[in-house]
């Protein structure tokens, strides 16, 4: 489903000018990789917007109501600031839409769990779970959301679905994801910090929460739900992931085997966290269980100057997690909270990015006809020099970002 075009206030002028050709990107005032490129592309291709903006206009983020409110990018730079988010420009100025799966990109998407397993909402109900059998729900994928209320710095949106998992239970569920971007009052406030100089910052947060409509419960033995945060950043040869976790916890500490286990020269696990070499130029996927994970985790790129945090909410008790790995499961419901994906090519040579991932989780949701249940994420970018970096990395993380840097 696509949105009607309209043109926002700044650009249009350019646009029609241009005439919608793809050389108005090359101009001087659009430079590839910049915020201003993004936001021009989107509107070019197609795409309708809503751009949340910073009282100082240099925060600013790009979120698209036809691809369930996602947040496509965002920069701490204002116009010619770096873009953050990865795009899928192909699959994007092309229009066309694919009924398995869209790769449209952007740097925070809503989703749902569990992907595999006797439960999965990826999976027709009989299917073997192989990947030509795999299609992600269309109101996680082509559906567009309605906005129910914006202003300059937030905007909610909703939706209703039917779902039926691969054991055959019915899901009807209503979605309310609310995106803001966080003034930086609130984010010192939030990491209990004041912000050191020579920083450019942006930050934001997702709300999401999802209702059983239903006349049924729903219960762990004919499946649960979950809602999956997702976020695409572009990567570069130096980028780590760095997650820190429950050092006195129980259980496995890193899940490295979604897609073969992980060489060591791309996972490093110490006494209180896990490196991830997130380049690009490796297929391979990282998970931390509920018993281990921490709300925090993040990523450092040397090359741009770039520390990006990720934090979420996580429940005050235990609590099972989906298990989404396709196939036959040992347990449904051992899954993880936080993840970490590396793009890279496949066996063929072809890639869909590069890009990166970091991806948060909710709890199981066991809800009652009528019942909510929510997960939060924060995404926040740092931008600056690496003495102002090592501040926020010492603060949040107790990490030089020196030794981060020199892992891999």
């Amino acid at each position: 489903m696509r949105y009607p075009v309209r043109v926002h206030f700044g650009i249009a002028v350019l646009i029609s000018i241009c005439m919608l050709s793809a050389s108005c990107r090359q101009t001087p005032q659009s430079v590839a990789g910049t915020y201003e490129y993004d936001r021009m592309f989107l509107a070019e291709s197609g795409v309708d917007y809503i751009e949340l903006t910073g009282s100082d206009r240099m925060a600013r983020i790009l979120v698209v109501p036809a691809w369930q409110g996602r947040i496509m990018t965002s920069t701490s730079g204002g116009d010619m600031g770096r873009s953050y988010g990865w795009l899928n420009y192909s699959l994007i100025e092309s229009g066309e839409t694919d009924p398995q799966f869209n790769a449209f990109g952007g740097e925070e998407r809503f989703w749902l769990g569990p992907e595999g397993g006797p439960f999965s909402i990826y999976f027709k109900p009989g299917d073997d779970q192989v990947f030509v059998n795999w299609k992600v729900p269309a109101v996680i994928d082509t559906e567009g959301y309605e906005v129910a209320f914006r202003n300059e710095n937030s905007v909610r949106f909703t939706r209703n679905a039917l779902l039926e998992n691969a054991a055959g239970t019915l899901f009807d569920i209503g979605i309310e994801r609310t995106v803001r971007l966080l003034p930086g009052t609130e984010l010192s406030a939030f990491l209990g910090i004041d912000l050191p100089a020579g920083l450019q910052t942006v930050a934001y947060e997702s709300d999401n929460v999802i209702t059983n409509r239903g006349d049924s419960p729903w219960r762990e033995e004919s499946g649960l739900l979950s809602i999956w945060i997702l976020s695409m950043f572009n990567p570069s040869p130096e980028t780590t992931v760095f997650i820190p976790y429950n050092p006195k916890g129980e259980g496995v500490i890193v899940n490295d085997e979604y897609f073969g286990k992980v060489p060591s020269d791309r996972l490093i696990v110490q006494d209180d966290v896990v490196y991830f070499r997130a380049d690009g130029n490796y297929r391979s996927k990282i998970g931390i269980p509920p018993g281990r994970a921490m709300d925090f985790s993040g990523s450092y790129d040397p090359a741009r100057q770039v520390v990006t945090v990720v934090w979420c909410s996580l429940p005050g008790e235990p609590r099972p997690y989906v298990n989404s790995n396709w196939g036959n499961q040992s347990d449904p419901y051992d899954g993880d909270v936080i993840n970490s994906y590396n793009d890279g090519p496949l066996e063929d040579g072809s890639i869909m990015g590069p890009f990166y991932e970091l991806e948060t989780s909710s709890p199981a949701l066991a809800l009652n006809p009528g019942e909510s249940a929510g997960h939060i994420q924060r995404v926040m970018h740092f931008e600056g020099e690496e003495a102002a970096l090592a501040i926020i990395v010492e603060t949040i993380f107790n990490l030089s970002l020196s030794e981060i840097a020199n892992q891999f």
